[in-house]
């Protein structure tokens, strides 16, 4: 990821999404200067399409305050975009980001920095004591659940806003859809070390939450995107292959039966096994070839230009005294 802006790399970047929080924008301003006063730090509001007063207050924080920079979205595009936006326009060796409503508290940040100093490239909030309403609780529990289940990383909580991260990590991830829950997922599996910590979490005390019934199915959805570019990005044939054979087993199986008793006499021109075994094959056989395209297009990309694991090479100091005795090219002899 490049850094753009002023070109300065600094040491923390907190990047917050915003969406109608006017009332809350003043105090959680107030709260992180306080509590990043030690820290050489920016402070990144993205304004997502408000139709408040939160453009014109954040306009305001970022006159006052040199360190207050705003992005102004001329509508609505959603959280995912608002962090790939933020991460983008970031100058800090860590990010870390949070909600605009005050539920998060600006003095677990230091926690969350003590954490990765600790060894980890992601710290990941936990609200292990929640302060909403059971309608946004429970479901949110389930989700959490089946998500930890699938992905093989044991998080309590993939929905919290509030995460630290290495620069490392943004640099080879990209978000869309609804996909910000996942990155901790998404960092996993590419390589990076993952750890959650339990992070105090307050009651909404301005206005009200500006996600519906509709966040869980769209997060859902996104799971199972996750999950094909977690397991099959790099291997489409295990999948399609997997789901062609097998149908076309049925319906070898069911053809093979109808044979038999064909052989014996009857009739079975009629018999709707007859379209099933037929169409299964069928539906087999373009799993198949569609395998065969994925793989075709992942070769490609392999040959090109395309993201691999984060991995690091550690080597002795000695390594670098010797290649200053003996460069490469030449060879020393008596």
């Amino acid at each position: 990821m490049a850094v753009k802006n002023n070109d300065r790399l600094i040491g923390l970047s907190v990047v917050i999404p915003v969406y109608n929080e006017a009332e809350s924008l003043r105090p959680l301003y107030r709260q992180l200067a306080e509590t990043l006063a030690p820290y050489d730090y920016e402070v990144i509001f993205i304004d997502d399409g408000s139709t408040d007063a939160s453009r014109a207050i954040l306009t305001e924080l970022c006159r006052v305050d040199l360190r207050v920079r705003v992005v102004c979205f001329g509508r609505n595009f959603g959280k995912s975009e608002a962090l790939a936006v933020g991460f983008r326009e970031s100058r800090g060796e860590v990010i870390v980001t949070m909600d605009a409503d005050l539920q998060d508290d600006p003095q677990e940040i230091p926690r969350l920095l003590k954490a990765l100093d600790a060894g980890y490239d992601l710290v990941s909030g936990w609200k292990a004591v929640r302060r909403d309403p059971w309608t946004k609780t429970l479901p949110s529990r389930i989700f959490n659940g089946i998500t930890s289940r699938l992905t093989g990383i044991r998080l309590h909580d993939f929905n919290c806003g509030f995460k630290a991260y290495r620069r490392r990590v943004l640099d080879h991830l990209r978000v869309y859809g609804e996909q910000h829950r996942f990155i901790p997922a998404l960092a996993h599996w590419r390589g990076f070390r993952v750890t959650e910590l339990p992070v105090v979490h307050h009651a909404r005390p301005y206005g009200r939450s500006k996600f519906g019934a509709w966040r869980f199915v769209a997060g859902f959805l996104d799971l199972f995107t996750v999950l094909f570019l977690m397991r099959f990005k790099r291997k489409p044939l295990h999948l399609f292959g997997s789901v062609g054979l097998l149908c076309f087993a049925l319906g070898l199986l069911i053809n093979l039966y109808l044979t038999i008793i064909w052989i014996g006499g009857e009739h079975i021109g009629t018999r709707p096994l007859l379209q099933l075994g037929v169409l299964l094959m069928v539906m087999g056989i373009q799993f198949l070839s569609l395998g065969l395209l994925g793989e075709m297009l992942t070769q490609h990309a392999a040959q090109s230009k395309e993201e691999g694991h984060f991995y690091e090479v550690l080597e002795s100091p000695r390594t670098y005294e010797i290649e200053a005795e003996y460069p490469v090219g030449t060879a020393s002899g008596s």
